[in-house]
């Protein structure tokens, strides 16, 4: 008499797992793993991210203050200084630190681990990149939440739950294209010195060359230009406009550039191009340094 062994569930659930879905769990599992190493490194050293929570609030008591007795309606019809501010700090904070994602990377490069990475069974070594990603991107909309919970405080009030879900949405836009060049430098520069001089260089000058202080209108007319070539103006402009805008719309003006108006929607496939063009430009590098 023949005995015959049925397959047990757990065997029957291998052998039906396909190659691609393997990988694809792999790749998450590895993704993970990388991101909690760069969670256990901020828990270790939170100093980090109590400087980014701190830095843009001072931001906004201090030049709240400063222009504190401007003349009514200089920055539009009963705006403050304070709630005319609130969105470009909003996007500077985001932006500086998804300039600074790439830092990580370097650290590694230059302390061996990421060799190390290399060298491992790793299903897909995008996951390297993709955990510096998630990391920034946590950090970056912690900032933007206590940065609007400060804004409220100091009477900036707050736009509606829809409002607020297009903030987050148009922080996470320029943050994904602005991480992907900061880790397509991480690869390319030679050492920390230079992206750090990077990141000094294209930092401040962005910042002033935009519509984060001041109104597109205060501006001569070349910096305009500049101001609306600038990826940080079609963030800050919409997020001021669902600010001070209960009944915005994507049809919704948010700027008027030299050549042009710009709407909501507009302003929205711009950062999206952005993005597209990011992660077009870092692919090959990516590709080469991680094969």
């Amino acid at each position: 008499m023949s005995t015959t062994i049925s397959p047990s569930r757990t065997e029957l659930n291998q052998s039906t797992k396909t190659p691609s879905s393997s990988a694809f769990s792999d790749f998450l599992q590895e993704t993970g793993a990388l991101t909690r190493r760069l969670f256990i490194q901020l828990q270790r050293r939170p100093s980090t991210l109590i400087a980014g929570i701190i830095q843009p609030i001072m931001w906004l008591v201090l030049f709240g203050a400063l222009f504190q007795n401007a003349p009514q309606g200089l920055f539009g019809t009963d705006v403050s200084y304070g709630q005319f501010l609130g969105a470009g700090v909003i996007v500077f904070t985001a932006f500086g630190g998804a300039l600074n994602a790439g830092l990580p990377v370097m650290f590694d490069r230059e302390f061996g681990f990421l060799n190390r990475l290399l060298v491992a069974p790793l299903a897909s070594r995008f996951s390297i990149v993709m955990a510096s990603a998630i990391f920034i991107t946590t950090l970056s909309l912690i900032q933007t939440a206590a940065i609007v919970t400060m804004s409220a405080l100091l009477g900036a009030g707050l736009p509606n739950a829809l409002g607020l879900g297009l903030v987050g949405l148009i922080v996470l836009l320029l943050v994904l294209g602005v991480t992907a060049l900061s880790l397509g430098l991480s690869f390319s520069l030679p050492g920390h010195i230079e992206l750090i001089a990077v990141i000094f260089v294209t930092n401040l000058p962005l910042l002033f060359a935009s519509t984060a202080l001041v109104p597109l209108s205060f501006m001569p007319t070349w910096l305009q230009w500049v101001a609306t070539l600038n990826p940080l103006s079609y963030a800050i402009e919409p997020i001021r406009y669902v600010y001070l805008h209960s009944d915005w719309a994507l049809s919704s003006v948010v700027m008027q550039a030299p050549w042009g108006s710009v709407t909501l929607g507009a302003a929205l496939l711009l950062l999206i191009g952005f993005d597209l063009v990011a992660l077009t430009i870092i692919q090959p590098k990516l590709r080469r340094s991680l094969a």
